[in-house]
């Protein structure tokens, strides 16, 4: 792939953790405006160089700790904002804290069965928090007001909620929920293959019926009302934890590009074509009735068992405390099982790479398919973010960002860093988002300078752009 060195432009600074980055046609306005979304809970635009609060829900987002991911994580517009003015909030509830369902981190054993095959027990009262997906709408004054909520889900621990989690689908129409799995680590439950769990999992929601029903606290499709799972089909299952969902039209057809976090090994990115979503209706009653259906289609990432192209490790160090380690299959037979029906990733990149020319990860924090032609080298291509690279333990942190290209063959492609200036001085700047216009002619990257979203104001929103 062909190196590319661009430059860094800042758009606002002073913000609050930013987590959705993407820009809409205001109704009755004839140019875009560029939305950006923080943890916390606000929402600005920048329209013509000017940044105006859009919407601030602080009060109804859960009390934020030091590292959290938790928050305020989802912003979406409806294909026809322009006219019916609707957007959509995923957050997680404050006032709805609860002590998690396990008391102590996990990690599994494969010399116990016992860490194996943990069952998520007591789930009314062991669970971390309440996310919720809310429509919302503009009045006729043009101010925000909410109108419905389209789910409320319990979760397990606090983190891999996912984020820049609500996109419509350019193909559906339908608004295309992308949500971590469980949490903590290694899936202690295995909640992303289990099909009826909601974690793990990119649902589908056609938002077109009103359903007057306010939705109880879920954590399992069949615990929803008939006329709730009319409105869902579930799209993949298998996610660990997911940066949002990207589409490319590419040859008369949409690529859809998904980025899944690792948790030792690497960090990936998926394309597929073809799908054949379930509805979630068809599912729960086959359940019920004792049958299984047919998941011919649907896309499974292969989390718990694989990381990316590898079965999931435990990685211990040497006996003799050298440089070496040793890793082991965490979950062996479910590996083998899904071996074969699981997407195999485009692209992935390593934790540890002795590759000069590769740097190593932490998280991968966005995946946007970019087709713009300011930027040539980059047009078709997909740029991901990367949260702070390894290798300067000594130094500031800093993220970069990077690009890979479709393949229609299935085999696995390699990356290439894009070279970029440092305005950041001695500063940490970790990547945390990653964002576009309306027709993906440019990229946005949030950065932040703390890992602690209680640092507050340290945020940056840069618009990648050529040199010179």
């Amino acid at each position: 792939m062909e190196k590319v060195i661009l430059n860094l432009q800042p758009i606002v600074s002073n913000l609050n953790l930013p987590t959705v980055i993407k820009s809409i046609v205001l109704p009755g306005d004839t140019v875009e405006s560029l939305f950006i979304a923080t943890q916390v809970g606000e929402i600005f635009y920048i329209r013509n160089g000017e940044i105006k609060v859009f919407l601030d829900i602080r009060s109804h987002v859960i009390s934020l700790e030091e590292y959290d991911e938790r928050g305020l994580l989802g912003l979406a517009f409806h294909s026809s904002f322009y006219d019916n003015g609707l957007f959509y909030l995923h957050y997680s509830v404050a006032g709805t804290e609860g002590p998690g369902a396990l008391s102590n981190s996990f990690k599994p054993n494969p010399c116990d069965s016992s860490t194996l095959n943990l069952d998520w027990t007591h789930r009314e009262t062991q669970y971390s928090h309440v996310n919720t997906i809310e429509e919302w709408g503009l009045q006729s004054n043009e101010q925000p007001q909410k109108r419905r909520t389209l789910l409320r889900i319990k979760r397990p621990f606090s983190n891999h909620n996912g984020v820049n989690s609500l996109n419509f689908s350019p193909e559906t129409g339908k608004l295309v929920f992308t949500h971590g799995d469980g949490g903590s680590g290694y899936d202690p439950f295995n909640l992303s293959q289990d099909i009826l769990e909601i974690a793990g999992k990119i649902i589908e929601i056609d938002v077109t019926t009103y359903i007057a029903i306010d939705p109880p606290v879920v954590t399992r499709f069949n615990e929803l009302p008939k006329p709730i799972l009319a409105t869902l089909s579930l799209m993949a299952k298998g996610v660990r934890n997911i940066p949002g969902i990207s589409y490319q039209w590419f040859y008369n057809q949409y690529v859809k590009y998904v980025g899944n976090v690792g948790q030792d090994l690497v960090e990936s990115v998926y394309s597929f074509v073809h799908y054949k979503p379930i509805p979630v209706s068809q599912l729960v009653q086959a359940e019920a009735n004792g049958g299984k259906l047919d998941e011919e289609g649907l896309i499974n990432f292969g989390c718990r068992a694989w990381e990316g192209a590898f079965p999931t490790s435990i990685i211990r160090n040497c006996a003799d405390d050298g440089p070496l380690d040793k890793k082991g299959m965490a979950y062996y037979k479910e590996a083998v099982k899904i071996a074969t029906k699981r997407l195999p990733p485009l692209m992935i990149y390593f934790h540890q790479d002795p590759r000069p020319d590769k740097f190593e990860a932490t998280a991968l924090t966005g995946v946007q398919a970019y087709l713009g032609n300011r930027i040539p080298t980059l047009t078709g291509t997909v740029v991901f973010s990367e949260l702070s690279k390894k290798g300067n333990a000594n130094g500031p942190a800093r993220g970069t960002l990077a690009y890979t290209r479709y393949r229609s063959d299935g085999m696995l492609n390699s990356f290439m860093e894009i070279q970029t200036n440092d305005p950041f001085d001695s500063n940490d700047a970790y990547y945390v988002s990653l964002g576009t216009n309306m027709n993906q002619s440019r990229i946005y990257v949030g950065v932040y300078g703390s890992m602690q979203v209680t640092d507050y104001n340290q945020g940056t929103v840069f618009e990648i752009v050529p040199r010179g």
